[in-house]
């Protein structure tokens, strides 16, 4: 199945070049096939093109050169340009001989490009991050779809396949463990392996490199190092802590999240997660953090999500603010019918921080407000309203 993506780089193109980054099997390079056909493609996984412009980089600007003389635009893709970072150097080159000229670079890490000495085109680039498919994008079976992403994930290579556990298998194997272990980014394939399975064992909860440490016998140190390695290569992110309140100490432990719920399972032997379970609750507040990152990241909108939990346990999932007088606050519930007990944190952080919004997203039936001004949505409500650009002020 083809799926209509929301990703619009045609506004940035109009005006300069784009980084466009996301984990393998987004579907990045499917969509920028489709949407920009007559594009010269240059796919740095192809061994022979690899060889070709690693040895002879220079030949990037004689290709460019004929590609727009024989009349077939002005757009060149480089995909997986963090696999040959010094083509960087080529690309603005060629921008700054041809102010007309556009190029898209994808990439499934940040690493090579952010903390090498890759040339980033000195601020001639925008950022794009492509996500794994999200609720507008899966079509008319919106909630029935979307709601199998807890068990299978959302890539679209995955979500459509008729054996998807398999292969989710595949991909955390071949991909996750071979992909870090080829760039070089850890030294002991064995002991990634043994993080990554406990990473996904703890997604969603506060970062303890101690204890994680233990379990899979590496030193704190060596943790850090490794979630650093998921952030860098875009299979996950950390959630900081939101600090701002007084009368409450704050914890401040980031929590760490994986990019995908597919990939949680199948590193952590799972498949189905039946509705109820601690499992699914987490495997809820994952999606929903997804999809709010989707949200921003499409839309060009920037604020910072943070999730609050005090020292004495009180927590909100997630805040979402560009400053202190328009936090949206968000609490993530899989239960059918939230009572008080079930947003107390929201309530004891308005105490003291003043919300825009106070939210509970759950399977609840029907839309309803308490009388404290909490707002309980069910799921489906929810995401139609987050993408209707009704939940969270887009300035």
């Amino acid at each position: 199945l083809m799926y209509k993506r929301i990703l619009d780089l045609n506004f940035t193109l109009r005006r300069k070049s784009l980084f466009l980054l996301g984990p393998r099997q987004t579907g990045k390079s499917t969509f920028l096939r489709l949407n920009y056909p007559k594009a010269l493609f240059v796919n740095l996984l192809n061994s022979s093109e690899f060889r070709r412009y690693s040895s002879r980089p220079h030949e990037l600007q004689e290709v460019v050169r004929h590609h727009v003389e024989a009349g077939e635009g002005k757009i060149v893709i480089l995909d997986e340009i963090q696999k040959l970072p010094t083509l960087l150097d080529e690309v603005q080159d060629l921008i700054e001989k041809d102010k007309s000229l556009r190029f898209i670079l994808t990439g499934s890490s940040a690493r090579k490009l952010k903390r090498g000495q890759a040339n980033l085109l000195g601020g001639r680039a925008s950022w794009y991050h492509m996500h794994p498919l999200c609720y507008p994008e899966l079509g008319s079976k919106g909630i029935s779809k979307w709601l199998s992403r807890l068990s299978i994930g959302a890539l679209p290579s995955i979500v459509d396949s008729p054996a998807p556990f398999e292969d989710l298998a595949d991909y955390v194997g071949l991909y996750l463990r071979e992909e870090v272990a080829a760039e070089g980014l850890s030294r002991s394939i064995e002991g990634f392996s043994r993080f990554l399975d406990f990473a996904a064992l703890t997604s969603s909860e506060q970062v303890n490199y101690s204890a994680l440490g233990q379990d899979a016998q590496l030193s704190p140190n060596t943790v850090r190092a490794y979630y650093e390695i998921l952030s860098d290569t875009l299979l996950g992110y950390s959630l900081p802590a939101f600090l701002q309140t007084k009368k409450r100490k704050a914890i401040s432990t980031a929590k760490f999240y994986l990019f995908d719920c597919g990939v949680t399972n199948a590193l952590t032997g799972r498949s189905n997660i039946p509705q109820g379970t601690s499992e699914y609750g987490k495997a809820l507040e994952q999606a929903i953090l997804g999809e709010l990152k989707a949200f921003l990241d499409y839309r060009k909108i920037d604020k910072k999500i943070e999730y609050w939990r005090s020292t004495s346990q009180l927590e909100v999932d997630f805040l979402v603010y560009s400053n202190l007088k328009d936090i949206v606050a968000i609490e993530v519930k899989s239960g059918r019918n939230p009572s008080t007990r079930d947003f107390k944190g929201l309530l004891a952080l308005e105490e003291e921080q003043k919300l825009l919004r106070k939210i509970v997203v759950c399977s609840a039936e029907t839309p309803r407000k308490t009388a404290d001004g909490v707002e309980i949505l069910p799921l489906e409500n929810f995401l139609q309203q987050l993408w209707a650009g009704n939940l969270i002020p887009l300035d």
